[in-house]
């Protein structure tokens, strides 16, 4: 019947739709990155056990030094969800006796567009232990894909 046919193809495309779902788009660190300072960072590619690496392009710093690109390596899990977790290192060698470590998850948002929420510890190189209290600084950068 018209009917049933009618139903049977709305039962197919809600399978469809639910199956798609079911299994987001894999959130991929590939690619450029922007965050809410300015700042910029490019993950070269990402391997298959998670592994990356690439250049972060910092617009802050209380360096004396000119700003320059510096590297950075991390890992992230793989999950099945497309929101996956990551962390990676920031080695302000060329610039700076700093090291910064990022710790995030990805995200899908609602408009399609994956988004990288991000905390941070930076490390200052200090002259002496008891200057130890003042040398780690802590916040919160949102990053959004460039392109």
């Amino acid at each position: 019947t018209p009917h049933s046919s009618a139903l049977l193809e709305l039962h197919q495309l809600l399978s469809l739709f639910m199956d798609t779902n079911a299994h987001p788009q894999q959130c991929d660190l590939t690619g450029w990155w922007k965050n809410d300072l300015g700042s910029r960072m490019q993950v070269f590619k990402v391997e298959n056990d998670g592994t990356f690496s690439g250049e972060y392009h910092t617009a802050v710093s209380s360096a004396m030094k000119p700003i320059q690109p510096s590297p950075l390596v991390g890992s992230q899990h793989l999950d099945e969800d497309g929101q996956c977790t990551f962390g990676f290192t920031v080695n302000w060698k060329k610039f700076s006796d700093s090291t910064a470590v990022f710790v995030g998850q990805c995200f899908n948002g609602g408009d399609g567009k994956e988004v990288l929420h991000t905390s941070w510890l930076l490390r200052e190189k200090v002259d002496a232990e008891s200057n130890d209290w003042k040398a780690t600084r802590t916040g919160r950068n949102t990053f959004a894909r460039m392109g």
